[in-house]
């Protein structure tokens, strides 16, 4: 599940929650998954993942992650991301483009303070993508960090959110006969223009 927090009134906003709430009534499983690329500017290489989208706050979507993490040193030195979901549900595919960001600490303390102390004991614990010599090390280091946690326990500085805002939406909504609408919306001079494109 999304959590909206006072959600931007404009086209693109108004119409993606349409879409949302259409993909919840089908069942949609794994509604919360988007898929995110970023530029590797060392290797010069794009590389993709799925992140669980946890806000859309106003007009800004949110994430979690550990910021020592590949893709967080990829933000830092491009911050123009691209995102995709599919909701096989509803056959509808939304792209967008955005510039991302670090969350404020105060958000990411508030999230932090609201998990189940296995998920904060997970991000404590985990050194994300480092190589690590066997799966019972991640298991040792998981249990090892629960033991620790209490109420008290305070978000660590290498593990909180990460905003975007999109400057650029794509609805694919797929039809029969490919007969597929595309309806973009691209924000130019602080206005969004909406167009159609071809399937």
């Amino acid at each position: 599940m999304i959590k909206f927090l006072n959600p931007s009134a404009e086209k693109p906003y108004i119409h993606f929650q349409s879409l949302y709430k259409e993909a919840l009534e089908s069942d949609q499983k794994g509604i919360e998954a988007i898929s995110i690329s970023s530029y590797d500017q060392e290797k010069k290489e794009v590389e993709a993942r799925y992140v669980n989208l946890k806000y859309i706050a106003h007009d800004e979507w949110i994430f979690f992650s550990n910021y020592l993490s590949p893709k967080s040193n990829q933000f830092e030195f491009h911050s123009q991301v691209s995102v995709l979901i599919y909701w096989a549900s509803i056959n509808t595919q939304i792209r967008m483009k955005a510039k991302i960001f670090k969350t404020s600490p105060e958000f990411s303390d508030e999230h932090f303070n609201g998990r189940t102390k296995e998920k904060n004991a997970l991000a404590i614990s985990s050194n994300q993508s480092k190589a690590i010599d066997s799966f019972d090390e991640v298991a040792k280091n998981f249990h090892d960090a629960l033991k620790t946690i209490t109420p008290e326990t305070v978000r660590p500085n290498f593990w909180g959110g990460y905003s975007f805002t999109p400057y650029y939406f794509e609805f694919w909504q797929g039809h029969e006969n490919r007969l597929n609408k595309r309806q973009v919306f691209e924000q130019q001079n602080n206005e969004w223009a909406e167009q159609l494109l071809q399937p």
